[in-house]
């Protein structure tokens, strides 16, 4: 460790890839809020927190080019830099010895409680001791935010004494690499700390001195009540000692940024609250200017506890992305529906002739890296391996497709009409899916056992097709009509005649199979039947009786032939296709009851993970956009049947 002064280092561009704060806290408010304080550090470091917070016990700031998660005890366990792909420089949540982590916390607290600023992503922490109240304000800044630095990122955590006296402990020990890289810490007096590493470097401004402990930057500060005090992370910026006005303007135009985007929202039913959360977190996963939507904002982590179903979901799936975007699109938020066109039509128009459309990509749209494992990484606990990219990419999923017509012909409908040049990729899409469709694939649930003809693919295969016949007709384009309505009766046929199962009755996952798949709800929703057509009703009543458990669903009884033994939680996403298949079917009562009962499944800020343990805890990577998504579907759809609206033919 070395103390510099300020104008020794430049702060360079790393390697790798390319309402005032005294008002938004004005509940907590009182004169003197950003008054600057001098303090020392004092005092060794205290123990580090237990290991592996658990996955609900986070929230999640981002700035649409990465994401942090920020657990109830004031530690930023989790962020990559300086894309949501990118490896991590907090990796806590995976290996709290060797991941790295950003602690801030109130000392003296007996509880702490977390909520987000109304209608944004600005997280607050609050430690509530006997004698002291202390809280943590934690944002990111996104780039287009005026204040905003527009080369770099900001995550900024602001601390002040709201009651008695306050003592911070703020500790920031970044492990760059997924803790593969040897960092170096450096003090700038006057200003805060300096990060180096072979894999990138970091600037911490502070309002109070740091001081180098190993290599963390580390202080020890006491508030009088009514103080605060101030740090910046960033990739790269300034030495210049960090002004309380400066985090001031940052904070109010951060939370302006997300309160006028929320506003934007036509949803005004019984669940609001719960949809604009979902809304602001799916919005959160949108890269910017990409448009592309990440599955989740983490990796690896399980969908069971010591399991080895441990995924990288930090690549945009074009079923998820589809789905998500056609979501936020029904509550007015054409904008990220257009980005998304644009991104879908240059993977559209880059597929070489005669090949499909990858399952999924990096942000940028490159391919998705290969999956490793990094060994060194001990996992959430103890689940194993930690892996990075994602095998998926090269898997057959024919479904996507099906998602991806749909969300096409619903922005073609209700947003602006798609272009010549995407109409001609997507043409020649659906002529490759024509060819393809009758062959085996991984499915939806991306098996890693045998191929199967997948029920759930069929039924997609029909949702591409016939969308496409939709968007010919209604805008007059040119396309092979005859052929696609060929294929789309072929799929149809061969759902109602080989997944159908008169013993069962009920449809199973693939012809020939005992299984019950939960894919099978989705069938009303996206109209290959109707919600109480004689043989949906009676796949619903089986899925009821062996996969359903209260509000929770699982995806399906596994038998090991999806290339796992192990268990896993139930699927939210399956959970919220139940409530719509309900809703749909005139199941009002039980809909609600279902939805609402899936309410209390999500974490304290209204946030989900993929799965459902067995009691009740999150599973699987967090947040989810899958489950986000489907919430908002549920919730739309529940309050039309709930105030007697008829159902429009494209609902």
């Amino acid at each position: 460790m070395r103390v510099l002064s300020q104008s020794v280092r430049p702060f360079a561009e790393p390697p790798g890839r390319g309402a005032a704060l005294s008002s938004a806290v004005s509940y907590a408010a009182g004169p003197g809020l950003l008054e600057a304080v001098r303090m020392g550090v004092s005092g060794p470091s205290p123990a580090p927190a237990p290991p592996h917070v658990a996955i609900e016990d986070h929230g999640v700031i981002g700035d649409l080019q990465t994401a942090a998660l920020v657990s109830t005890q004031g530690d930023i366990d989790w962020l990559c830099l300086p894309r949501f792909d990118s490896p991590s420089v907090f990796a806590a949540l995976l290996d709290p010895e060797r991941g790295g982590r950003f602690t801030v916390r109130c000392e003296g607290a007996t509880r702490t409680k977390q909520m987000y600023l109304p209608d944004s992503n600005v997280l607050v922490t609050r430690f509530l001791g006997e004698s002291s109240v202390g809280e943590v304000v934690d944002f990111m800044v996104p780039r287009e935010v005026k204040h905003a630095d527009p080369g770099t990122m900001h995550l900024v955590r602001v601390v002040r004494a709201v009651r008695g006296q306050v003592e911070v402990d703020i500790r920031c020990a970044p492990a760059f690499d997924y803790g593969r890289a040897r960092t170096e810490v450096d003090i700038v007096e006057g200003a805060g700390a300096f990060f180096s590493s072979a894999a990138g470097q970091l600037v911490l401004r502070s309002t109070v001195p740091l001081a180098a402990e190993g290599r963390a930057a580390v202080a020890r500060p006491v508030l009088a009540e009514g103080q605060t005090l101030a740090l910046e992370l960033s990739r790269h910026g300034s030495t210049h000692p960090l002004q309380l006005i400066q985090v001031e303007a940052l904070l109010s135009a951060t939370l302006a940024y997300w309160q006028q985007w929320v506003r934007k929202s036509r949803y005004r039913g019984r669940y609001r609250e719960m949809v604009e959360r979902s809304a602001l977190t799916l919005k959160l996963l949108v890269h910017q200017p990409t448009g592309a939507l990440v599955a989740a904002a983490t990796t690896s982590l399980p969908e069971a506890i010591g399991g080895t179903r441990n995924w990288d979901y930090r690549f945009t799936w074009v079923r998820d992305a589809a789905f998500s975007i056609y979501a936020l699109m029904r509550l007015g938020f054409t904008e990220e529906a257009a980005a998304f066109m644009a991104w879908l039509e240059d993977r559209c128009t880059e597929a070489p002739s005669g090949e499909g459309l990858q399952i999924l990509y990096s942000i940028d749209g490159a391919p998705a890296p290969v999956e490793e494992p990094l060994d060194h990484l001990c996992g959430y606990r103890g689940s194993r391996p930690v892996r990075i990219g994602n095998g998926a990419a090269h898997q057959l999923q024919l479904d996507i497709y099906g998602e991806l017509m749909d969300s096409v012909w619903g922005y073609d409908r209700y947003g602006d009409p798609i272009s010549y040049e995407l109409w001609q990729a997507l043409c020649r899409q659906l002529d490759w899916l024509q060819d393809h469709w009758e062959e085996p694939d991984h499915g939806v649930w991306e098996v890693r056992g045998p191929r199967q003809r997948f029920t759930y693919s069929s039924v997609m295969t029909w949702v591409a097709f016939e969308r496409g016949i939709q968007i010919a007709r209604r805008r007059g384009l040119p396309a092979p009509l005859e052929r696609w309505r060929s294929a789309a009766d072929g799929a149809y046929l061969h759902v109602q005649q080989g997944a159908w199962d008169p013993a069962r009755r009920a449809y199973v996952q693939y012809p020939g199979s005992h299984t019950l798949d939960a894919g099978a709800l989705a069938m009303p929703l996206v109209k290959f039947t109707g919600p109480r057509d004689p043989r949906f009703l009676a796949t619903l009543e089986r899925i009821e009786e062996e996969l359903v458990t209260d509000s929770l669903v699982h995806r399906y009884r596994n038998d090991g032939t999806d290339g796992f033994t192990e268990a896993e939680g139930t699927f939210n996403l399956c959970s919220f296709w139940y409530v719509e298949a309900l809703s749909r079917a005139g199941r009002l009562d039980q809909a609600r009851h279902t939805f609402e009962k899936m309410l209390t499944y999500a974490n304290h800020l209204g946030l989900y993970a993929e799965e459902i343990g067995p009691s009740g805890e999150a599973l699987g990577n967090f947040p989810q956009a899958f489950t986000h998504l489907a919430l908002i579907s549920a919730a739309v759809n529940l309050d039309r049947a709930l105030d007697g609206r008829p159902r429009s033919h494209d609902d």
